[in-house]
């Protein structure tokens, strides 16, 4: 139904014929003021801003069939071209509610009314049939050296695609906790360790980003307090190296040379454990008490660790009997049971401003119809890293299309916040 009626954007007309095409030069330079990235006579809408210009050649454009891409044409039909087959090919729609689908999808993105997540446009079209389309990525592992082998091997595809990852690790036993096979157990943050070298070694996007990941421990872990504490010792040595002459940029200098710098840290705390600082706040005998003071000293010297309520977290858990939420990705805005991805992709509330300062709700829906549709088309094509994960977000298809812009729209509309 968004596919007839009045809603159509483009009303039957190709989408990049409205739009004034102009050629533009796309150069990135570092702090020093040196190009780290030239690209001239790329061509774009003459709307775009040369900071997205900028990001959208330098991250996003990519070799197909030998030949790097120099337009957002070229970028944006790779895209739809692919969604479009997919989703005839698996009967989402037929004959002229095809050609509207592309047209709209194409005249959403060329718009900037709406964006995917990046694997889409690192991944999408390049030279896969199946290709990484997710962002977030919730994985498992358990106490067990063919299982954490596992999990660096799929965190590293994970990677690769341009998308993030998070993991649970309290199932990993303990540091000096005897072995089956006689000998200790090396610990939590022996394997975490290699994964923080796994992650900055495999750029996300082959070459485009940092790597994403999420790390989550339990409160009442053995390891829970060198946990707690990696990466702020590990932010005092970056100062000290610094204080000696080493660079202080995100890339090189100090940070390189220093563990802990490719992943988030989060504590997962219960309410029972919560229920002792409320209780006892002033006690240093109460194990439960000296941690969030521990856990507040270290985010306060270098953001981490940050809290995950697990018992909050799991009270509004939608499908309880797939197993408990013990992580989130990343960024935290994906919190699932292990195995799953998730599609994202984001709208520009500002688009939908009408001139008189109302907001366009029938074209917000008809966009959100649009893109929800070419996201579900996605996850029964896209690749996954293991069969657990494709056969779990296959049948559970969870979808995160959110918005950016809120802060803006509500100025244009002169509304405090």
């Amino acid at each position: 139904d968004s596919l007839k009626g009045n809603t159509l954007l483009t009303n039957g007309t190709d989408p990049f014929s409205t739009i004034n095409w102009v050629m533009r030069d796309a150069c990135i330079k570092d702090k020093d003021g040196a190009i780290v990235f030239n690209a001239p006579a790329v061509e774009f809408p003459d709307f775009w801003s040369q900071r997205a210009v900028d990001v959208v050649s330098s991250k996003y454009f990519r070799v197909v069939n030998g030949v790097r891409e120099t337009s957002i044409k070229q970028m944006i039909d790779r895209v739809v071209n692919f969604i479009r087959y997919c989703g005839v090919f698996d009967y989402y729609f037929q004959a002229e509610a095809e050609i509207n689908f592309a047209n709209e999808l194409t005249y959403i993105l060329v718009n900037q009314l709406a964006s995917f997540n990046s694997p889409v446009w690192f991944n999408v079209g390049v030279d896969e049939n199946s290709p990484q389309t997710s962002a977030c990525f919730i994985v498992d592992v358990e106490d067990s050296m063919e299982s954490i082998l596992d999990w660096y091997k799929t965190e590293g595809l994970i990677f690769k695609g341009g998308s993030g990852s998070g993991v649970n690790l309290s199932n990993i036993r303990g540091r000096g906790l005897p072995l089956s096979g006689g000998g200790v157990a090396s610990g939590v943050m022996s394997f975490m360790k290699v994964a923080d070298c796994n992650a900055g070694a495999i750029k996300s996007g082959g070459t485009t980003r940092r790597a994403a990941a999420m790390r989550i421990m339990n409160w009442d872990h053995p390891e829970i307090t060198d946990f707690i504490r990696c990466k702020a010792d590990a932010e005092q040595l970056a100062r000290q190296l610094i204080a000696l002459g080493q660079g202080n940029g995100i890339e090189g200098g100090a940070y390189d040379a220093i563990p802990w710098q490719n992943a988030n840290n989060s504590v997962s705390v219960s309410d029972a454990a919560m229920a002792y600082q409320r209780y006892y706040p002033r006690s240093t005998a109460v194990v439960p008490d000296m941690l969030l003071q521990s856990i507040s000293q270290a985010t306060w010297e270098c953001g981490d660790p940050g809290l995950f309520f697990e018992d909050a977290v799991n009270r509004w858990h939608t499908t309880p009997s797939k197993g408990p939420i013990v992580s989130s990705n990343p960024c935290g805005e994906f919190v699932r049971p292990v195995n799953e991805a998730c599609n994202l992709a984001s709208i520009n509330l500002l688009k939908f401003l009408n001139n008189d300062g109302s907001f366009d709700t029938n074209r917000f829906r008809h966009v959100v119809s649009i893109m929800i549709t070419a996201m579900d088309i996605l996850i029964d094509r896209s690749h996954f890293p293991t069969p657990k994960i494709k056969e779990s977000s296959r049948n559970y298809r969870p979808l995160g299309l959110g918005y950016t812009n809120l802060g803006a729209m509500l100025m244009a509309k002169g509304l405090p916040y």
